[in-house]
C-alpha cells in the first residue's frame, strides 16, 4: 500500500477529539468485553485491518475466547453470545451499515428494554467512536504494526 498522510502528526488537535471520546468509553459502565465486541465487529464490517489487529489482540488481554474472535462474523449462528450481546452486536451492526436501514426499531425497541437507556447510549456512542477510526484508518492506509 501506498504511503498516505498521518492526520495524528498533521491534526493532532482532531486526534486528540477521537482520544476524548475512548476517555468517555473508559469511564462508561460498558465491559470491556462489550466494547471490545463492538470494536472487532464494527472493524470487521468496515473491513479495517489495523483495528481488527488491536483490537482482537485487546480482546484477548481481557479474557475473551479466541472461539468467540473467530465466530464473531457468525454470531447469529452460534449460542456462544449471550442475549445482552447479541442485542449489542445487532446495535452495532445497524449503526455501523446505518444507509442500509438506520437503527430500526425493532432492534432499539429491544436494545432498550434488554440495556436499558444509559448503556444503550453508551453502546452507540462505543459504535461511531470505532467507525471514526475506521474511517481514518482505512482512508490514511495505516499500517499495521509489525
Amino acid at each position: 500500500m501506498e504511503k498516505r498522510i498521518s492526520i495524528d502528526q498533521l491534526e493532532p488537535q482532531a486526534y486528540e477529539a477521537v482520544r476524548a471520546l475512548e476517555k468517555y468509553l473508559a469511564q462508561s459502565q460498558l465491559t470491556p468485553i462489550h466494547k471490545e465486541l463492538i470494536k472487532i465487529r464494527a472493524s470487521q464490517l468496515n473491513g479495517c485491518a489495523f483495528c481488527l489487529d488491536m483490537h482482537t489482540k485487546d480482546a484477548l488481554k481481557y479474557g475473551e475466547t479466541p472461539q468467540r474472535i473467530f465466530l464473531l462474523s457468525a454470531w447469529r449462528e452460534t449460542e456462544l453470545f449471550t442475549e445482552e450481546e447479541r442485542i449489542l452486536l445487532q446495535v452495532t451492526e445497524e449503526v455501523t451499515l446505518i444507509s442500509e436501514q438506520g437503527l430500526t426499531k425493532a432492534t432499539y425497541d429491544a436494545a432498550l428494554e434488554i440495556l436499558g437507556e444509559h448503556y444503550l447510549a453508551q453502546v452507540i456512542m462505543a459504535v461511531a467512536t470505532i467507525n471514526v477510526w475506521n474511517r481514518l484508518a482505512i482512508s490514511t492506509h495505516k499500517p499495521i504494526p509489525a
